[in-house]
């Protein structure tokens, strides 16, 4: 597994969205954008919603910089498609549904120890990466408890600060 550091380039990857569109990362950084990876468990949880929530009414504010956001979880392409049109997101969800991206940026909960379900492994851990427009990693916030939620003013102000 990887450890990113600040300054460290950005690892790249291939995922696709919930239109079945292959994104890849490399391809983002071409146009010269900031990129904000979300990392989240799961669709449908509520701390996701919540989370990806938050940012889609921020979006704005992100909009400013002209950043690129995407949120990846393990879920499949079809369950993120359907919770992006209910939450109304303005940004891409990305399924690494094959766990690739998640063990690449070493962000794996082996066991999210959810109460009353029989253990559920490697889903994404909580976390946020902001890449600079050359692809340099600016910011880095991993959580290894799921029920815990970014600062949110502290993404808006690096990602502004790009």
């Amino acid at each position: 597994m990887n450890e990113l550091n600040i300054g460290d380039k950005y690892l790249d990857f291939s995922l696709y969205n919930t239109d079945l569109k292959e994104i890849k990362l490399s391809d983002i950084f071409s146009n010269g954008k900031p990129v904000v990876l979300l990392f989240f468990p799961g669709a449908f949880t509520s701390v996701c919603t919540k989370e990806l929530c938050t940012f889609r009414d921020k979006m704005a504010l992100l909009n400013k910089a002209n950043a690129a956001v995407f949120g990846i979880s393990v879920d499949s392409p079809f369950s993120l498609s359907k919770f992006k049109t209910e939450n109304k997101l303005n940004f891409d969800l990305l399924s690494d549904y094959n766990r690739e991206v998640i063990k690449l940026y070493n962000v794996v909960h082996d066991d999210l120890g959810i109460i009353g379900l029989p253990k559920l492994k490697q889903a994404a851990k909580r976390a946020v990466f902001i890449f600079d427009k050359k692809g340099n990693l600016a910011y880095k916030w991993i959580s290894d408890h799921p029920g815990k939620e970014p600062d949110y003013d502290k993404v808006i102000e690096i990602v502004n600060s790009l």
